[in-house]
């Protein structure tokens, strides 16, 4: 099926990364542009936000069912289709004239991510076996991830500054045709066997409607606070939801999640890291960038340019995190990076405000990267340790989904508790000790992060693992024991 494909390994490759790099760096990219976007078409303060969360509305929420469509309709197909919906509505969201355009063009660009993602991560784990050649190529696209975010940063400073806040949506279209460019290089795809599995109707719709609703709950605490009637019932929605389509997928012969599937300790544990340290990676930046800007009263550039070090420092660790993994278990690159990770955001938490870029950001920002580059770097391989070829796009969905939720509901938790510690206060003090605080606790979650590598995952990757899920999944597909 995927003989083809490897004929031009390098070239996936190349276009997986370069669509993940792009989904990462729009998360990132229109932060720093957001005040210049409010003076440019007049956002109301309450709704300016919404420029940042309807992205991950719908890029979370529509994350299971694109990994899904991936295995059935071929991961070809939804990388394109989805990279085309993000790079036009990215040209609709840099041409914007009124609020809810740039709102209706920002949604749309989720609803592309969602497609794209899952079918750029089930493209490297069908076209690379497993083994060496996958690891290193998901180290590829873990740093190029990794990277997209903390450049993002940059790009956003930048573009805003010298270019103007509609380039940050701009930039997107001539990164999207790059990736359009080099997929359509690739030989086509066999045609997939007929195995007579449809897509689960009502499955996509309970798990579309859980997620969204979950991400929706959480990122409008912003505004209304965890304790809102509101806020609660949201999330008391979105759990009823999930629990019903946790039921509904262990009775349907063709599910959107087999259930199964998070039994394997490799995926269990992969999912529930990747949850923990997107929650600390990007509430970290998110707290770092607050306290260059509005502790040390730096520039959008200057900002944008001293996220560089972490760059420099997740593409550091990846490289070396790959090399560990090509060979040993992922926990051997896992725990050390985690533990590092945790030291580098506990010296952040020292932060000051009668501090500076060289004494309170940049050496924690390389002992943080690096330990961040040793954790990111092997998730992904773990996460698809043992899975099916057939099954390569809903692991991939489930492992977004992860990443994108823990991203969305530590930064919205963390957040809250650091605007509780500074108060009302508006002076550098203050702000700096909530920022401290809220990085202390992203240190705490890389501690925990290293106890689930130690507790949950093997020890060692069998040759033999990829064979026994695939048996198993065979099985349960005919109806008989596994």
């Amino acid at each position: 099926m995927y003989r083809n494909l490897e004929e031009r390994p390098g070239v996936v490759l190349a276009a997986a990364a370069v669509a993940q790099f792009v989904a990462a760096l729009d998360m990132a990219v229109v932060n720093v542009a957001l005040p210049a976007i409010r003076t440019a078409l007049g956002f109301a303060p309450l709704d300016l936000s919404w420029v940042v969360h309807v992205y991950a509305l719908t890029f979370g929420g529509f994350l299971l069912l694109g990994g899904r469509t991936c295995d059935l309709y071929g991961w070809r197909r939804l990388f394109v289709l989805g990279l085309a919906v993000f790079g036009l509505c990215s040209l609709a969201g840099g041409l914007a004239q009124a609020p809810w355009q740039l709102i209706a063009a920002r949604a749309g660009q989720g609803l592309g991510a969602a497609a794209a993602s899952p079918a750029a991560l089930a493209m490297i784990t069908t076209t690379f076996p497993e083994g060496p050649r996958r690891v290193r190529a998901l180290g590829v696209w873990s740093a190029v991830n990794a990277a997209g975010g903390a450049l993002g940063v940059l790009a956003g400073g930048l573009l805003t500054e010298y270019a103007g806040w509609r380039w940050v949506m701009l930039i997107n279209v001539p990164i999207v045709a790059v990736a359009l460019a080099l997929v359509s290089a690739t030989p086509p795809a066999a045609a997939r066997p007929a195995r007579g599995e449809r897509l689960d109707a009502l499955g996509a719709v309970l798990a579309t409607g859980g997620v969204g609703l979950l991400v929706f709950g959480v990122v409008r605490t912003e505004a209304v606070g965890w304790g809102s009637p509101g806020t609660w019932g949201s999330l008391a929605t979105a759990l009823a939801l999930l629990a019903a389509f946790a039921y509904t997928e262990s009775r349907t012969s063709s599910p959107l999640l087999r259930m199964g599937l998070l039994r394997s300790r490799w995926v269990a544990g992969a999912n529930v890291l990747v949850f923990l340290a997107a929650a600390g990676q990007f509430t970290a930046f998110y707290f770092v960038s607050l306290y260059m800007q509005q502790v040390l009263r730096m520039g959008a550039a200057a900002t944008g340019a001293g996220f560089l070090p972490f760059s420099v420092g997740l593409v550091a660790g990846t490289v070396v995190a790959t090399r560990i993994t090509a060979t040993r278990s992922p926990r051997a690159s896992l725990v050390p990076g985690a533990l590092l990770a945790a030291v580098g955001l506990a010296w952040f938490s020292f932060i000051s405000p009668r501090g500076g870029f060289l004494a309170d950001v940049l050496g924690p920002s390389l002992i943080t990267s690096v330990g961040a580059g040793l954790v990111l770097a092997p998730i992904a391989a773990a996460a698809t340790t043992g899975v099916a070829p057939r099954e390569a796009g809903m692991a991939s969905g489930v492992f977004n989904s992860s990443r994108q939720l823990g991203g969305c509901i530590g930064l919205a938790a963390l957040a809250t508790l650091a605007a509780h510690r500074t108060g009302t206060a508006t002076d550098p003090a203050a702000l700096d000790d909530g920022y401290a605080l809220g990085l202390a606790v992203t240190a705490a979650l890389f501690v925990l992060a290293a106890a689930v590598a130690i507790g949950v995952l093997p020890r060692r990757r069998t040759a033999t693992t990829a064979l026994r899920l695939s048996n198993s999944t065979d099985n349960q597909l005919e109806g008989t024991p596994s």
